[in-house]
């Protein structure tokens, strides 16, 4: 799978660009802030309708413009499909799928799929938990485009489910037998919980298997060091003592409906939701050490890198090779990390390289050049 055009309008700080596309590895270098990291992040966007370095849609709009325009042609196995996604900050956005309007804006997931190396995966590793489970449920998405869905459902009951705790909770308003009221429905929002996060968890947990062995052949690779510095991974659910012990649905829904009735009280007298996929944890380890906290800057930045690696490994077993993306990682890594990583990457089908400085650049990854400079994008020859 690769990318063969790039069309943004009021996209950041390109009021019109087209793009046009090779397999292989592209380069865009320029200075800081010239709108590198804007290109890569619009194809990620294409791909995953949300950004790498923002929350929300709002900064993605050009100032002075009321939505953005992304377009994407992509060429695969199946043929070439046109992705088209209109964003519009504070209101729904818009999508089309080769000019056909699609009534749900993931519709068009997995109709162009990629894999991003940025400065901020070092969060994956020393970040708060919720670094992780959206790597997980970004990576679950990226495999399967039907978990956008299972995921959508599970926020909405558990949003829903939060609201009525803060209201019958110790610190609501409501007393007596109003509160009871309340808290008697609790039951039904707990099955609904639990049925739509079985399935959540069941698919993180298969996840987790499956990069499992990708994530240590990575971590070797990419970190050059001893097999005693071995990568580790396991996924802490608050619902399971064991989680490897659970993969099927029914039994996953039982095991959470049994948690949340022993947290009733605890949850109620906090007015927070204690069980489910939210509370879960992906616990990274190095050298039988968790990762954060103990784990090096070099150590950390391998395991980020190897991470990374492992999706795209696991993307493209007996599938189309995924559009790799090294934002501006190069200027991060040491010599040694930097050729390991390259060598590790060159093959793939297609790769998008931002850099300030293309010395940082191993030479094994030669392939076409662009400049950027004030928003504009220009080939080097």
């Amino acid at each position: 799978m690769h990318l063969t055009r790039l069309a943004l309008t009021d996209f950041r700080s390109y009021p019109e660009l087209s793009l046009e596309l090779e397999p292989g590895v592209t380069t865009f270098s320029g200075e800081n802030g010239e709108g590198k990291t804007n290109l890569v992040e619009a194809v990620g966007y294409l791909a995953a309708l949300g950004s790498h370095r923002v929350a929300s849609d709002a900064p993605l709009v050009r100032r002075g413009a009321e939505r953005a325009v992304l377009r994407g042609a992509v060429t695969g196995a199946q043929g070439s499909t046109l992705v088209e996604i209109e964003v519009n900050p504070g209101r729904a956005n818009r999508v089309r799928l080769n000019r056909a309007p699609q009534p749900r804006p993931r519709d068009v997931l997995g109709a162009l799929r990629t894999v991003l190396f940025a400065p901020e995966d070092l969060a994956l590793v020393k970040g708060d938990p919720g670094e992780r489970r959206r790597f997980l449920d970004e990576l679950l998405t990226a495999s399967a485009p039907r978990y956008a869905g299972v995921r959508a459902d599970y926020e909405r009951v558990l949003k829903q489910r939060t609201a009525l705790l803060k209201s019958a909770g110790s610190k609501g308003s409501l007393r007596g037998a109003a509160r009871e009221a309340m808290t008697s429905t609790l039951d039904a929002w707990d099955a609904q919980l639990a049925r739509a996060g079985a399935p959540l968890l069941a698919g993180r947990l298969r996840l987790v298997a499956a990069l499992r062995p990708h994530l240590t052949a990575a971590y070797e690779a990419v970190s050059g060091g001893p097999a005693g510095e071995a990568s580790g991974m396991n996924y802490r659910s608050s619902a399971l003592e064991n989680s490897d012990e659970f993969d099927e649905i029914g039994a996953l829904e039982t095991a959470l409906l049994k948690a949340l009735s022993g947290v009733r009280a605890s949850e109620l007298d906090r007015g927070v939701c204690l069980i489910g996929p939210h509370r879960d944890e992906l616990e990274l380890a190095v050298g039988g050490l968790p990762a954060r906290g103990y784990a090096s800057h070099g150590e950390s930045w391998s395991l980020a890198l190897a991470l990374r690696l492992a999706s795209f490994a696991l993307l493209r077993d007996g599938q189309e090779d995924p559009v790799l993306i090294l934002d501006d990682v190069f200027a991060e890594l040491d010599t040694g990390r930097r050729d390991r990583l390259a060598g590790l990457v060159a093959r793939a089908e297609q790769v998008l390289i931002t850099a300030a400085v293309p010395a940082d650049i191993p030479a094994v990854l030669a392939g076409a050049r662009f400049t950027v400079c004030a928003g504009v994008v220009a080939g080097d020859g």
